[in-house]
């Protein structure tokens, strides 16, 4: 196994326990939303943090990938392929499913918000973890395509 090889799995390990962390801290929130419309909910500062910390480990992993690592091309394998490309669908809808229900639960109650500061503050931390996410998916599909980029790159090339 190659020096890049080892970084690239490092980084995909460490973006995925980020993603795994992410989910594991946001889902309780989003239910807690989901089932108590209307309440005002409550983020203690310990949360907001913890999603926070684990949004800048992702982005700092997936930046620091996507410029110095190389992606390998590890799967032969057409359903393995697909898979990744599948998972790398799926891990996305969970950040849809949470920007359309804070969209449409917030949205219409705008008159009723935090300060601008505070509401600026909490936008910026959804727009981090949605772009997080977004990010984390289009690893996970490069990854699924590496093999299908190699092969084109190989076939152009003779």
């Amino acid at each position: 196994m190659t020096s890049n090889n080892i970084r690239y799995v490092l980084l995909m390990v460490v973006e995925t326990a980020a993603a795994m962390f992410l989910f594991l801290t946001i889902f309780p929130i989003f239910r807690q939303v989901i089932t108590q419309l209307g309440e005002a909910q409550d983020i203690s500062p310990y949360q907001q943090s913890a999603v926070v910390c684990g949004a800048l480990v992702l982005q700092a992993c997936y930046w620091v990938r996507f410029r110095w690592v190389a992606i390998p091309a590890p799967f032969r394998n057409a359903l393995v392929r697909h898979l990744f490309l599948f998972a790398s669908r799926v891990s996305f809808f969970f950040g849809g499913a949470l920007f359309s229900v804070l969209f449409f639960r917030h949205v219409p109650e705008l008159d009723q918000s935090p300060s601008s500061i505070q509401g600026a503050v909490r936008l910026l931390e959804v727009l981090l973890v949605l772009f997080s996410l977004f990010c984390y998916s289009l690893e996970i599909e490069r990854l699924g395509r590496a093999r299908e980029d190699h092969s084109s790159a190989l076939g152009r090339s003779r």
